[in-house]
C-alpha cells in the first residue's frame, strides 16, 4: 500500500482534495522541478489565441487530434472548405507554434509545427503555444518527456470526458536549463524532422513509382452527375443506391483491369478478423485498432493502450495473433486504411480490423502501398455499407482487385517502403534521444546516472 500525508497548507487553494493529485511520485517531481528553479510555461510562451472565422469558397488545412502521431509528433492535414468547417477547426497555427492536446484520453498530442502555410488551422482540442523567449525545439520535446505528460494528467478534472485547460499547461513548471543544453535538443530535433521528411519522400516515390506503372499518376477523380446503369448490372451488384454506380468507379477499374489482377481473397491464406476479447491491463497481447494505423503503411506502437492475454482469446481466434507482414485493413472508422505488420511484439487486431495474410505470390508492402492509393481507396469506398458510420466487410475486402505487376517491380517497392520506416525509426530514436537529455525526475537520475545529471550542472 502507497500513502502519503498531505498538510492543510499543501492543500494547493483547497481546489483539489482527491487523493490522486497528492501522489507521492507527483509531489517529488514537483518538488525537483522546484529545485532547478523551474518556471511556469507562461514566462516563456503565450498563447497567441489566432481565432479562425471560416469563409464560404476558401480552402484551409485543418489538423485533428486523432490524425497526431503520439510517437513523432507527425500530423496529417485534410483540406477543406470555409463552408463545411467542423465546428472544432478553431486555431490558426504558425510556424514555430506548438500545439498541445487538451483533451487527455489522447494524452501525447503534441506537434512542433514546421510549415508556414498560409491557412493552416487546428482542432479546439489543441492548446496554441508561441515562444520567442525558448526555442520551439526545445519546448516541443519538453512537452512530450514523460513525466510532463504525468504532470499533465494529475490536472486532468472530469472521468467521463478528462480534460485540462490552457491555463494548465501555461502554469505547468518548465525547467530551462542553459543555452548548450537548450541548443543540443534543438539539434537533435532539426535532425528529427530531416527524417521525417527523408520518411516521407521515400514513401512518395514508392506510391508515385506504383501510379506510374499503372498509368494512374494523372488520373483524375470527377463526380458525373448524369449517368444511367442497366437493370442487369443492378441486379448483379445486388444494389440500387445510385452513388454505386458512379462512372469514376468504372473508369479506375478499366485501367487497373488492363494489367493481369486477382482478388484479395485469390491471393490469401486469410481474410477476416476476430471477434473482441475482453481487455486485460497485465495482458502481454496488445490489441491493434484503427486509431493506430497510419497512412504510410506503419502502426504507432506507443500509442497502444489495450491489452488481452492468450487465455482471454478465443480458440477460433487465435489465428489471428497477428504475424511478420500481415497486412492490416481497417473496416469502419476509415475503411480501407492499410497497414504492414513489422513489429516484433505480440498484437492481435480488434473487431473492426481486417487481418489479410498472404499467400506468397504478391509482397505485402507492394499491395499496401496499392490500397492507400486512389485505386484502393475508390475499391473500398464503393463498398461502404452503413449510413452513421460506414464500414466494409471482410467478405467485400475479398474482392478487392490487386494488379499483380512484376516481381522486380513489387520488390523496388517494398524497399521505398522499407526505407522509409526506417528512417522514421531512426527519427524516433533521435526524439528519445532528445527527451532523455531534460527528463526532470532527477532523483531517479541521480540513482542511474550521475554524470547526466552532472551535465545539468546540479550534481
Amino acid at each position: 500500500m502507497q500513502y502519503s500525508i498531505i498538510q492543510k497548507s499543501q492543500l494547493e487553494g483547497a481546489l483539489r482534495l482527491d487523493a490522486e493529485y497528492y501522489q507521492p511520485e507527483y509531489l517529488e517531481l514537483v518538488d525537483n522541478l522546484k529545485k532547478l528553479g523551474a518556471v511556469p510555461i507562461k514566462e516563456v510562451a503565450i498563447n497567441p489565441k489566432r481565432k479562425f472565422k471560416p469563409k464560404k469558397g476558401e480552402l484551409f488545412q485543418y489538423i485533428e487530434i486523432s490524425e497526431v502521431d503520439l510517437s513523432t509528433g507527425e500530423y496529417n492535414k485534410a483540406e477543406i472548405l470555409g463552408e463545411n468547417a467542423p465546428d472544432r477547426a478553431q486555431w490558426i497555427v504558425k510556424h514555430d507554434d506548438v500545439i498541445i492536446s487538451t483533451v487527455r484520453p489522447i494524452r501525447n498530442a503534441v506537434s512542433l509545427i514546421r510549415e508556414d502555410t498560409k491557412n493552416l488551422v487546428c482542432s479546439s482540442g489543441f492548446t496554441v503555444l508561441k515562444s520567442e523567449k525558448i526555442e520551439p525545439e526545445y519546448l516541443f520535446t519538453y512537452l512530450k518527456s514523460k513525466p510532463i505528460v504525468e504532470l499533465l494528467d494529475r490536472k486532468t478534472t472530469a472521468t467521463m470526458y478528462p480534460a485540462i485547460t490552457t491555463e494548465d499547461i501555461l502554469e505547468t513548471k518548465i525547467y530551462l536549463g542553459d543555452k548548450k543544453l537548450r541548443d543540443g535538443i534543438k539539434n537533435n530535433i532539426i535532425e528529427v524532422q530531416k527524417k521525417l521528411e527523408n520518411s516521407k519522400s521515400f514513401y512518395s516515390q514508392a506510391e508515385n513509382l506504383l501510379l506510374e506503372e499503372l498509368g494512374l499518376n494523372d488520373f483524375k477523380v470527377e463526380d458525373d452527375l448524369p449517368y444511367i446503369v442497366t437493370l442487369s448490372k443492378i441486379k448483379s451488384a445486388h444494389r440500387v443506391d445510385a452513388e454505386y454506380f458512379q462512372p469514376k468507379y468504372e473508369k479506375i477499374m478499366a485501367k487497373i483491369r488492363k494489367q493481369n489482377v486477382k482478388s484479395i481473397g485469390q491471393l490469401s491464406a486469410l481474410v477476416g478478423h476476430p471477434t473482441q476479447s475482453p481487455y486485460d491491463e497485465t495482458g502481454d497481447i496488445a490489441v491493434l485498432a484503427q486509431k493506430h494505423m497510419k497512412r504510410n503503411l506503419a502502426i504507432d506502437t506507443s500509442a497502444f493502450d489495450n491489452y488481452t492475454t492468450e487465455n482471454l482469446i478465443k480458440k477460433s481466434d487465435k489465428k489471428f495473433i497477428l504475424k511478420k507482414n500481415d497486412l492490416l485493413i481497417s473496416s469502419a472508422g476509415e475503411p480501407g486504411l492499410t497497414c504492414v505488420w513489422t513489429e516484433e511484439g505480440k498484437a492481435i487486431s480488434g473487431s473492426f480490423v481486417t487481418i489479410v495474410r498472404f499467400a506468397g505470390e504478391v509482397e505485402p508492402f507492394y499491395v499496401g502501398v496499392f490500397l492507400n492509393t486512389i485505386a484502393g481507396r475508390l475499391q473500398f469506398e464503393r463498398d461502404y455499407t452503413g449510413s452513421i458510420q460506414q464500414y466494409v466487410y471482410p467478405a467485400k475486402i475479398k474482392e478487392i482487385t490487386i494488379p499483380i505487376l512484376p516481381k522486380s517491380t513489387q520488390q523496388k517497392i517494398t524497399d521505398l517502403v522499407q526505407k522509409s520506416h526506417e528512417a522514421r525509426r531512426k527519427a524516433k530514436e533521435l526524439l528519445e534521444e532528445a527527451k532523455q537529455k531534460f527528463e526532470p525526475s532527477f532523483v531517479l537520475l541521480r540513482r542511474s546516472n550521475p554524470s547526466l545529471l552532472r551535465s545539468y550542472g546540479i550534481a
